[in-house]
């Protein structure tokens, strides 16, 4: 097995930190939503939630002679109760889908600096390397390379861009 270059190791711990002061910087509510959202994905809570109604309609059907059933079928009490829950459980999971998606956006966002800046200094190099070969007088390349060289229109890009995706999303709208 090969071992992972030096840049890759520190682009590796950038960001392993940036992820963890993410982390760091949870509220208490966005802890406790991560912490029962990440429960309620687990087959121990669907294995906990089936030993519950197992235990709950055997004492209200009247099977267990020990205990008095106390919500007895069709269980009202025990329909109101999944019911709240399921309210609630739905509004935990939100919550940490509302902050892993600023945490993706914020990626994105990123990503695009990262890329315009990347852009920006190719463009920079191809022009430099193509006034080095006029100065050492080589014959010039592809027009692709020329084309290359002069700065890329961003607003333009997104503009062609958010016509073509209208265009596909009307011409495609059960997609």
């Amino acid at each position: 097995m090969s071992e992972t270059p030096d840049t890759v190791a520190q682009n590796i711990e950038t960001v392993l930190r940036l992820e963890a002061a993410a982390m760091r910087r949870r509220s208490l509510a966005d802890r406790l939503a991560d912490g029962i959202a990440g429960f309620v994905g687990t087959v121990s809570f669907v294995a906990l939630h089936l030993l519950w109604f197992a235990l709950w309609a055997t004492i209200n059907t009247g099977v267990l002679p020990l205990v008095r059933p106390f919500d007895p079928y069709p269980f009202q009490l025990l329909c109101m109760i999944v019911s709240m829950e399921g309210v609630l459980l739905s509004t935990f999971v939100l919550i940490k889908q509302n902050r892993m998606g600023y945490l993706s956006d914020r990626r994105a966002h990123v990503d695009l600096q990262i890329n315009l800046l990347t852009e920006r200094e190719v463009t920079t190099l191809l022009q430099l390397t193509e006034r080095i070969a006029e100065q050492l007088q080589v014959e010039r390349g592809a027009v692709a390379a020329a084309e290359l060289s002069r700065e890329t229109p961003l607003e333009g890009v997104v503009n062609t861009l958010d016509v073509r995706l209208n265009q596909e999303t009307r011409a495609n709208p059960d997609d």
